[in-house]
């Protein structure tokens, strides 16, 4: 077996074993064709040949700013590659070796052996409610397009979906007289997510006035289109989204996960419980929705400077 045919077995399972998204299965997919080509390039033919300097060299190799010939596609990465970089192409190579240990391709996992660097934690960029309201105000006279942004970005910040969950949105998973979506997350799994009367209203008049007005024959069933009636990209619904931002007059940095963040922190601030929101953002661990915990806490201590008159 060559190592595309090894590539390919290794896609499937990364999209039926482990139940990535599209966006993730392509990065790690990314990352281990570089590994194949640096594997090719150094006449390394047998996975079982592999050793844990081998894996070292490769990620040396990364900080040498060598490119792998060959490796056109874009990868998510600069080079030299910071920390995160290195620990995603950690990350890819653990998966791809159990996976080959759990095919039987290999005796020993060479990459248990790998360090993990240390991944320093930053501070979600959040919105302010002033930011928000303005953000949320609807055009005067809408499109039927305009009608899709407001329903999405009134979605957004009423559940904190990601962008992909919100892409991948479809009809079946609206109940608007309950009030609430169901969502298929990051593994395939599934969670309920309660959404406001603001976002459940912006939604009803997308999909009475908006939505019918951009179906084609060959739409799909998700809920949001484009004017071509097709489902959005990733970079097609975040450069609509930070359209957005830019009219209200949002110049700071925004990113596809400030309303999931902001909604987040907004509701921390508001004394929701941190388990509610984890199970809301759909994290596995209680440690991942933590770091709202400090961006509460510095959102208190600023306004205790600006309004104590001894701070």
């Amino acid at each position: 077996m060559n190592w595309t045919e090894i590539l390919q077995r290794y896609n499937l399972y990364l999209e039926y074993e482990k139940g990535h998204t599209p966006r993730s299965q392509q990065t790690y997919s990314l990352l281990i064709r570089q590994f194949l080509l640096w594997l090719e390039k150094h006449r390394i033919q047998d996975l079982n040949e592999i050793r844990i300097e081998d894996l070292t060299e490769f990620l040396r190799s990364l900080r040498r700013r060598q490119r792998i010939p060959g490796a056109s596609s874009p990868v998510p990465t600069s080079f030299p590659p910071r920390s995160e970089t290195l620990y995603l192409y950690i990350a890819a190579l653990r998966s791809f070796f159990r996976f080959a240990e759990q095919e039987g391709w290999i005796q020993a996992n060479p990459s248990l052996l790998l360090t993990l660097p240390r991944r320093w934690r930053r501070l979600p960029h959040v919105l302010t409610p002033e930011e928000i309201d303005r953000l949320l105000t609807p055009p005067p006279h809408p499109t039927p397009s305009d009608l899709c942004d407001q329903a999405i970005l009134e979605v957004a910040y009423a559940s904190g979906l990601r962008l992909g969950e919100l892409r991948e949105l479809r009809l079946e998973q609206l109940y608007l007289d309950a009030g609430f979506l169901r969502v298929l997350g990051k593994g395939r799994k599934e969670r309920v997510v309660p959404i406001g009367r603001k976002a459940v209203e912006a939604l009803r008049r997308y999909l009475e006035v908006g939505r019918p007005q951009l179906v084609r024959p060959h739409s799909p069933s998700n809920v949001f289109l484009t004017r071509r009636g097709t489902a959005f990209s990733h970079t097609a619904m975040w450069r609509r989204i930070k359209r957005r931002a830019t009219l209200a007059g949002i110049t700071r940095n925004f990113t596809p996960h400030t309303l999931r963040h902001s909604f987040a922190t907004h509701l921390l601030e508001r004394g929701a419980d941190l388990r509610i929101i984890q199970e809301l953002l759909g994290h596995a661990n209680i440690n991942t929705t933590e770091i709202y915990t400090h961006v509460a806490q510095r959102r208190l201590q600023e306004i205790h400077r600006r309004f104590h008159p001894r701070a």
